[in-house]
C-alpha cells in the first residue's frame, strides 16, 4: 500500500483520460447524469430548496454563465452548484453506491455542470471529470468506513472531495494542484445526522454546501491556494477525526481498473435507500400471497445496523421528507398502494390505513445481512398474518442495483414522472434534454439544458 494514498487519488483525479474510462462505464455515467437531471428538477418547490435560491438570489449575481434548473435562471457557478445541489437531493431519488453509502450525482454533476458551462467544457471533458469525482468521492467514502457514517451524512463529507475531484478536473490541476484542493475540501468537510430527529432541513444543506465548498478548494487552488497534503490518512486527518475504521488502502483501490462509477446503484422508491431491500421483500410478499394490508398482523424487517442508525430515531414522522426515513411509513405504503413514489409520500404518508400499518413493522438488526452490509444491501423480511402464519422473503439486489438496474427507457420515465411532479418542466423539454444527454460525449461545449 502506497504511503501517500492521499497524492495517488489525486493524480488519478488530476491525470484521467476520457480514452482512460471503458465504453460501458461512459454510457451508466450519461445514465447517472439523465438520472441527477430529473432529480434536480424534482425540488422545485420545496421550501428548504427554495430558501437556498432565494439565499442564491440575495446572495450570488443576477446573471453569470451557470444555470439554476428549478428556476432557469443564469447565476454564477458558486450559487448554481449550490442550489441544483440541494434540489437534486430534495426528493430522495437521487443515486446510491452501495459500499460507500454515499449519494454521488448530487455532489458531482451539480459543480461540474455550474463550471462547465462557464469555461465552455466540451461533453467529453463533463463526463471524464465526473468520473474523476465518482471515483474519488466512492472511495473516500469507503475509507471512512461505517462507524463515519453512524454519525456523520457521507454524501456531505466525502462528497466535498467528490466535488472537488470534478471540478478541478475541469479546471486542469495538476497532480499537486489536486492535492491541495483535497486538502481544502477535507478541512471543510461536514455533515452530521442528528437532523433527522428534528425533521430539519440540514440534508439540503449539506449538499448546497459540500458541491460549493468542493468547488471553491479546486478553485483557489489553481490559484496557488496550499491545504493539507495528508488530509485523508494523515495524523489530524479525515479518518483520524471521523472514524474509528478507516481503512487507507480502500482509497486507491485498484485505480484505474475497478470502476465505481459503474457500481452505481439507481433508487426506484421515493425513500431512503435504507427502506428499499425491504420494500422490495415486503412487495413480493404481498403479491405472492395476495395478501391485503388488514390480513398482516405483524412485520420485522430484518435489517444492517446503518438502517437502525438512521431509520431509528423516526418513529412519528412529522413531515414528508421525515416519512421517507420511517421504515413503517415506507412498508405501509407498498401494503397499501404497491408502491412508495413521490406522490404517494405527498397524499398518503398520514393516511389511517398507511399509519396502521406503519404500527406493525419493526426492524431487527439481522447478523448475515449486516456482515453483508455495505457491498451489499439484502431484503429480509418476516410477515405474521392474522391466522398465524409466517411468511418469509429475501430480496438480494433491490431494484437499481446494477445487477437489477433501471433501463434508459426506465430512466426517461423517472425523470418525467419527477418534472411532472414538481412541474420544473414539459414533457417536451424533457425529451429534448433527453437527445442531448444521450449524445452529450459529441457536444463541443455544454450549454444550458433548459
Amino acid at each position: 500500500m502506497s504511503d501517500h494514498p492521499s497524492r495517488d487519488l489525486a493524480a488519478f483525479a488530476a491525470e484521467l483520460k476520457f480514452a482512460d474510462i471503458p465504453a460501458p462505464v461512459l454510457r451508466r455515467t450519461e445514465d447517472l447524469l439523465l438520472d441527477w437531471f430529473g432529480s434536480a428538477l424534482a425540488g422545485r418547490g420545496g421550501r428548504p430548496v427554495e430558501i437556498i435560491e432565494q439565499f442564491a438570489q440575495a446572495m450570488g449575481p443576477a446573471d453569470g454563465p451557470s444555470e439554476v434548473l428549478i428556476s432557469r435562471r443564469m447565476t454564477s457557478p458558486l450559487f448554481a452548484a449550490m442550489v441544483n445541489a440541494a434540489s437534486s437531493h430534495f426528493a430522495e431519488q437521487d443515486d446510491l453506491h452501495n459500499s460507500s453509502v454515499l449519494h454521488p450525482a448530487t455532489v458531482v454533476f451539480s459543480p461540474a455542470l455550474a463550471v462547465a458551462q462557464a469555461i465552455g467544457a466540451s461533453g467529453r471533458d463533463l463526463l471524464t471529470a465526473s468520473v474523476a469525482g465518482y471515483e474519488v468521492g466512492i472511495r473516500v467514502g469507503e475509507f471512512l468506513g461505517r462507524s463515519h457514517y453512524k454519525i456523520f451524512h457521507t454524501t456531505a463529507t466525502a462528497g466535498t472531495l467528490a466535488a472537488a475531484a470534478a471540478v478541478g478536473h475541469l479546471l486542469k490541476l495538476s497532480p499537486e494542484q489536486m492535492l491541495h484542493a483535497f486538502g481544502s475540501a477535507g478541512t471543510q468537510a461536514a455533515g452530521l445526522w442528528e437532523f433527522l430527529r428534528d425533521a430539519a432541513d440540514s440534508k439540503q444543506l449539506h449538499t448546497a454546501k459540500a458541491a460549493g465548498n468542493g468547488l471553491m478548494a479546486a478553485w483557489i487552488a489553481q490559484r496557488g491556494f496550499t491545504g493539507a497534503a495528508h488530509i485523508l490518512e494523515g495524523a489530524q486527518g479525515m479518518g483520524a477525526g471521523m472514524s474509528t475504521d478507516a481503512d487507507p488502502s480502500r482509497l486507491t483501490d485498484r485505480l484505474g481498473q475497478r470502476w465505481a462509477t459503474a457500481e452505481t446503484s439507481f433508487k426506484f422508491h421515493a425513500s431512503c435507500r435504507h427502506t428499499h431491500p425491504a420494500a422490495d421483500a415486503l412487495l413480493q410478499v404481498m403479491t405472492t400471497n395476495k395478501l391485503q394490508p388488514e390480513q398482516v398482523k405483524r412485520v420485522v424487517a430484518h435489517v444492517h445496523q446503518g438502517a437502525v442508525d438512521v431509520l431509528g430515531p423516526v418513529v412519528d414522522p412529522q413531515t414528508v421528507h421525515q416519512s421517507k426515513f420511517s421504515m413503517g411509513t415506507v412498508l405501509g405504503l407498498i401494503a397499501n398502494y404497491g408502491q412508495a413514489g413521490l406522490s404517494d409520500f405527498e397524499q398518503n404518508y398520514r393516511d389511517p390505513a398507511v399509519v396502521a400499518f406503519r404500527d406493525k413493522v419493526e426492524m431487527q438488526l439481522d447478523r448475515d445481512v449486516d456482515q453483508a452490509y455495505p457491498a451489499r444491501w439484502i431484503g429480509k423480511v418476516s410477515v405474521t398474518t392474522n391466522d398465524g402464519a409466517i411468511l418469509h422473503c429475501r430480496v438480494d439486489e433491490p431494484k437499481g442495483d446494477p445487477g437489477d438496474t433501471l433501463s434508459r427507457p426506465e430512466l426517461e420515465a423517472k425523470a418525467l414522472r419527477l418534472a411532472g411532479f414538481s412541474g420544473a418542466a414539459t414533457p417536451q423539454e424533457m425529451q429534448a434534454v433527453f437527445e442531448r444527454l444521450w449524445h452529450i460525449e459529441n457536444m463541443e461545449k455544454v450549454g444550458r439544458l433548459l
